[in-house]
Parts: C-alpha cells; structure tokens; sequence
C-alpha cells in the first residue's frame, strides 16, 4: 500500500525540481524553443487556478487543497486496496495536487513552463507544469478505472 504513496513523492520532488529549475535558469516569460513552433519551455507565473481562474483566491486554494488532500487519502485507504489502478490514479492526483499547493504556499504563485500549440486546430493550450499534467493523468486513469469496473460489474450481474 505504501508503495503508492512513492508514486506521489516522485511526481512532488519531479514537479518542484522542474520548476525550480526554470526558476533558477529562466528569466520570467523567456521562451526556449524545443519543437518550434509547437513544444516549447516557456517561464510563466499563475496565481489562481487552470487557466489563471480565481486569480489573488490564495486562501481558497489553501482551503480547497487540504479538503481534496485528505479526501484522497482517506478514499485511497477506504476504498482502493486491491485496485491497482484506481490506487495509482489516486497518487497521481495527491502528487499533482501537492506539488501545485507546495507553489502556492511557499511562492504564492505557481510556476507553468510547458507550452505547447496543438497544430490541427492551431490551438494555443495554457501553459502547464508537471503537478498539473499529473493531475490530468490522474483524471484520465479514474476514468478508465470506473470503465473498466463498470464492465466488471455488469458481467457480474448478467
């Protein structure tokens, strides 16, 4: 069970190295091409959420993260043992939500640097970091999880 939560302090010591590298390497809003025009390291700064949103609500951040924190913990020890998948989904988020609430608490802000233009619809997608990607990993493997455990459950019942 406690392998899991390593899955979680990787992501964190990933997620803090990575931005304290940009901030330490990049001047704020330098850009540094990697597949130009498309994949790029760009130094940004957020103080609110997912696209700027609730800029300057640090408090509510404070509030919000320690609910869903201990929400993940607690359903990670209720709910998940012996479910491999929706035990790693769950580290992905404590990971992401961490390292994001880690910015907020010690910067009071959070530093984006991934910047990336998807080409088929030409597409700037907001700046992110590696908290948030495992946010969105995390997300995407609870989805799958509650498919795949829904199919279990309907052979059950058929």
């Amino acid at each position: 069970m406690f392998i899991y939560y390593g899955i979680a302090i990787i992501l964190i010591l990933l997620d803090q190295l990575t931005k304290w590298l940009v901030v330490q390497n990049m001047n704020l809003g330098e850009r540094i091409p990697i597949m130009d025009p498309y994949l790029a390291l760009l130094s940004h700064r957020n103080k609110g959420a997912a696209w700027g949103m609730l800029e300057g609500q640090m408090w509510l951040f404070y509030v919000v993260t320690v609910i869903v924190v201990g929400g993940i913990i607690y359903f990670f020890h209720k709910e998940s043992k012996g479910q491999p998948l929706l035990s790693t989904s769950l580290m992905f988020l404590l990971g992401g939500a961490l390292g994001n609430f880690i910015d907020r608490l010690w910067r009071k802000e959070v530093v984006d640097f991934v910047d990336v233009i998807i080409p088929i619809v030409n597409y700037d997608f907001p700046i992110f970091n590696v908290a948030d990607a495992a946010l969105t990993i995390g997300v995407v493997l609870m989805i799958i999880h509650v498919i795949l455990d829904e199919k279990k459950n309907k052979k059950k019942v058929s």
